[in-house]
């Protein structure tokens, strides 16, 4: 396919990978791009799936994935649940005639008895929806649905990714968790974790985005190692990219993050910036994120008089985004734990230096301690005001991370890498099942023989940091 072609998602008679265009059921219970990472990775997945020429047909419910225009071939099919959590009523009470079947009411009571039904109710609509229309994919990918209604014959192989495990979440907010009832809530919330244990361990083929997730689904979810294959993903460069125009404000610290998700470690943030201004008066923060009234972080900004020095913004456009971190001194992610983290690569991707904490994936993407960017241990915030400090006060360390950070990114993590990854495990879950287009299956074009050769292990192994398993700093939660 032409480099044209490509960029006008044209479809021809063959894929990218010279071998036959193949239909892709995407599936997602939730797709919204602005409020997590599940919809970021269909919005670009799904792209660039089309731009190697598949046809790709996304398959959410609300809140509904935002698929960009101009890609033929990529479409958007609604499978609507009873949106129990949409703003501005959330946990809101359904009307008698908004009640269709028994999953309906399945989800209804499930929320009202503390749980959280989206997982298993999207899944059951989902093998409806798909048995229904058997014969018409080629391949069906699950983004970390992992509920029942998955297993078993849905009309066309299944390959699922998973980002990380959610057990890991629950367990940092238990440990948050304040009193018995607290705690209970907890659980009750996330007692669909059971169901993604169960479900994973039975799974045939298992993406997942770095080697720190790879070893979590291992020793969370029990599934057997030989099943689970790293795919990294990656930023838009095109989009997150240097721009010299936009102008750098002094002192900007800018992050991305849920304000009282414990996983984020927005509330060390929040400490280390009262530490950071007690040298550089003109530092604060911009949270891309809802701000909390309440809780952990909004006590934090009162009790270190930060009104005016911490503000969050939501809602923005993608170039908004982009020209708020192109204007940071700093960007950060505080975080305890990712998967992967996106904000870390978009972030460099932009060219802005990086402080990040190396728990989970994060020192998978953000790379070594003073090449890439500065790592400090997650949980400590005066870690986190050294290396903030550190950066305000050298210009020139700040323009060598943030080039090299840029040239990472370009190296490992775009997301044209991520679909011709993506793609050929698809090709090797419908060989496994002697489904058309079985035939042999290539590696993508920017994988080595020797990658290749060495299975999984060498995903992780193809970055320049060591196994995610070597490292001192790993998360062990």
């Amino acid at each position: 396919m032409t480099a044209e072609a490509r960029e006008a998602g044209v479809r021809q008679d063959s894929a990218a990978d010279g071998e036959r265009p193949l239909h892709i059921g995407l599936l997602t219970y939730k797709g919204n791009p602005f409020c997590g990472g599940q919809g970021v990775y269909v919005r670009h997945l799904s792209r660039e799936l089309a731009r190697l020429g598949h046809r790709v047909e996304v398959i959410g419910s609300q809140p509904y994935p935002v698929l960009d225009d101009g890609y033929q071939g990529l479409t958007l099919t609604e499978l609507p649940s009873l949106d129990l959590y949409r703003q501005p009523d959330p946990f809101r009470t359904p009307k008698r005639d908004e009640y269709r079947d028994w999953i309906d009411a399945l989800e209804v009571a499930t929320m009202w008895t503390g749980g959280f039904p989206e997982p298993l109710t999207f899944s059951l609509r989902a093998r409806r929806h798909l048995r229904a229309r058997r014969g018409q994919f080629d391949v069906v990918h699950d983004n970390q649905t992992l509920g029942y209604g998955l297993l078993g014959d849905i009309g066309a192989p299944l390959v699922t990714t998973i980002h990380h495990p959610i057990t890991v979440d629950r367990q940092l907010e238990l440990d948050a968790a304040e009193g018995r009832r607290r705690r209970y809530s907890v659980r009750r919330w996330y007692a669909f974790t059971r169901m993604q244990k169960r479900v994973a361990r039975r799974l045939p083929s298992v993406l997942t985005v770095s080697g720190t997730s790879r070893q979590e689904i291992v020793d969370h979810l029990g599934v057997r190692d030989d099943r689970i294959h790293v795919v990294h993903i990656g930023a838009d460069t095109d989009l997150f990219s240097p721009n010299p125009a936009v102008p750098v404000v002094r002192g900007r610290i800018v992050t991305t993050s849920s304000a009282d998700v414990p996983l984020k470690g927005l509330v060390f943030l929040v400490e280390a910036l009262a530490k950071v201004r007690t040298e550089h008066p003109d530092a604060h923060l911009v949270v891309v994120g809802k701000r909390a009234e309440d809780g952990p972080v909004a006590q934090a900004i009162e009790r270190y008089g930060l009104e005016g020095a911490v503000e969050f913004v939501k809602g923005i456009s993608d170039a908004e985004l982009v020209d708020l971190v192109r204007s940071a001194e700093v960007a950060c992610v505080p975080s305890l734990y990712e998967g992967f983290s996106l904000p870390a690569a978009e972030a460099m991707a932009t060219g802005t230096p990086l402080v990040a904490t190396t728990g989970g994936a994060i020192p998978e993407v953000a790379g070594r301690d003073g090449e890439t960017c500065l790592a400090v241990p997650p949980g400590d915030a005066g870690a986190l005001a050294a290396g903030l400090g550190r950066l305000l006060g050298d210009a020139e360390l700040r323009a060598r991370l943030g080039a090299a950070g840029r040239e990472r990114v370009l190296r490992h993590f775009t997301w044209a890498r991520a679909a011709e990854g993506t793609v050929a495990r698809y090709r090797e879950a419908i060989a496994r099942s002697g489904g058309p287009g079985s035939g042999p299956v290539r590696p993508p074009a920017a994988q080595t023989a020797a990658e290749t050769a060495a299975g999984t292990a060498a995903d992780t192994a193809a970055l320049d940091e060591p196994p995610a398993s070597d490292r001192e700093s790993r998360a062990t939660c």
